[in-house]
């Protein structure tokens, strides 16, 4: 956010940046059938890959497991949040509970992350002593995780994604989708060479995966709680374009801000020509942030520059008098409002 202010310099050119927003035009019914199904698939087959995990001894196959619980789990938390999300605003809940989203999506990218350490620490216990691991079980396994995953990849990439919350449990599914493909490698070295620690190895590079995706989360949900601008726009830049408008003289106090994923709001006070049209101005930059922002809302507090105030001395002359002034305290010096 930007408490600075933006005065307006007579030929200082802005490029206009392109910063409309996007919405993928599903509805939210839509968006929680693709996540049942999705969830559907994944609770199947994960019940089935336990027991064949265990039965072949397979640390891969077991966290490939375990990665597909929290892929349910993600899928159930988005669904949940999805529902208090689109209750109405109340009581002291202005904005709703449009921010249960970015709660799951913190939740999704921290289980990431705590999976992950779980995950190293057990693949590298298995490197020191690797047991004795059934590849053809594996491998034929691994091969229809691969074809689950990619149904539940396909169904979650269908809903609108848009939603850090919806992308939480995308990412969920495309990171168990990586490790069954791991493990098909990882089965078909222990299969043709008797190398077992193959499977270890495997597990190794999923997690790189899952600490990846579970760091991106965490840090775009806390952008959003800690009140962050949107990544793709500059407050700076925004507040150039406001005061290049026409009758603008400066805006200060601006801020830019998320209330949920793919919800910008935006807050200043901009003053203008005496002679200006507040009501016009205020239109015309709500219009412009619509269009090239994709900010549709906006607190915009509009007053006119005022006039000077004059003060008058005990000798009758008005102390704001520039000549006045000069004679008594040298070279007036006005503060003016820091350009861009």
């Amino acid at each position: 956010m930007s408490d600075h202010a933006h005065g307006h310099e007579p030929g200082h050119a802005h490029g206009a940046g392109g910063h409309a927003g996007h919405s993928h035009g599903v509805s939210a019914d839509a968006d929680r059938r693709w996540l049942g199904l999705a969830l559907s698939l994944i609770t199947a087959f994960m019940a089935i890959e336990v027991v064949v995990g265990v039965v072949a001894g397979s640390l891969a196959l077991i966290s490939d497991a375990a990665h597909m619980l929290t892929d349910a789990a993600s899928i159930v938390l988005a669904l949940i949040a999805m529902r208090l999300a689109a209750r109405p605003a109340r009581g002291g809940y202005t904005y709703g509970l449009k921010r249960a989203e970015i709660l799951s999506a913190q939740a999704n990218g921290l289980t990431l992350l705590l999976l992950g350490a779980w995950l190293a620490y057990e693949a590298v216990r298995r490197l020191i002593s690797p047991p004795e691991v059934e590849g053809g079980l594996m491998l034929g396994t691994a091969l229809a995780g691969i074809v689950v995953n990619v149904a539940a990849a396909w169904c979650l990439s269908k809903a609108n994604r848009s939603s850090l919350n919806v992308e939480g449990a995308y990412q969920h599914v495309l990171n168990d989708l990586f490790a069954f493909i791991g493990t098909a490698v990882a089965a078909l070295i222990v299969v043709l060479t008797g190398f077992d620690r193959a499977d270890p190895i495997a597990t190794l590079v999923v997690v790189v995966l899952m600490v990846k995706a579970g760091y991106g989360l965490l840090r775009e949900s806390g952008r959003i709680f800690l009140e962050a601008a949107p990544a793709d726009v500059d407050p700076d830049a925004v507040g150039d374009r406001l005061v290049a408008q026409a009758d603008v003289v400066e805006v200060h106090d601006l801020h830019v801000w998320q209330i949920t994923s793919g919800q910008a709001a935006l807050s200043a006070h901009v003053l203008v020509e005496p002679g200006g049209d507040c009501h016009a101005v205020r239109r015309d930059l709500e219009e412009l942030l619509r269009h090239d922002y994709g900010i549709t809302h906006t607190t915009l507090q509009v007053d006119h520059v005022p006039d000077p105030v004059l003060q008058v001395t005990p000798h009758g002359e008005a102390a704001g008098d520039p000549a006045h002034c000069e004679e008594l305290h040298g070279p007036v010096h006005r503060d003016e409002p820091h350009a861009h």
